[in-house]
């Protein structure tokens, strides 16, 4: 599949773009080049390779899910202005 100036023409004109009539030669060629990769790695047959998450088999370096911080919901509820039940009480902003 190739684009012709006049497709490369209209999809500038719908993506809003702003392309003098040198700059559609030159994005014809560049549009029509990645269109022919695209093609050929079509052609390829993977039906036989499992789908990859990244190019290299790596693995992640996972710690433990601990908490580290001390709980001080009750030193942050007391300077609050109203709380009751354990939560924060705020204005009412929606009618």
């Amino acid at each position: 599949m190739s684009l012709s100036i006049e497709d490369v023409a209209r999809i500038a004109r719908l993506s809003r773009i702003a392309v003098t009539g040198d700059e559609l030669a030159a994005t014809q060629g560049q549009l029509n080049q990645i269109l022919t990769l695209i093609e050929e790695m079509r052609a390829v047959d993977t039906s036989g390779i499992e789908p990859m998450a990244h190019a290299q088999d790596v693995m992640l370096r996972l710690r433990d899910d601990v908490a580290c911080e001390p709980n001080r919901r009750e030193n942050w509820q007391a300077v609050a202005p109203a709380v009751e039940a354990g939560l924060y009480l705020v204005p009412q902003v929606i009618e």
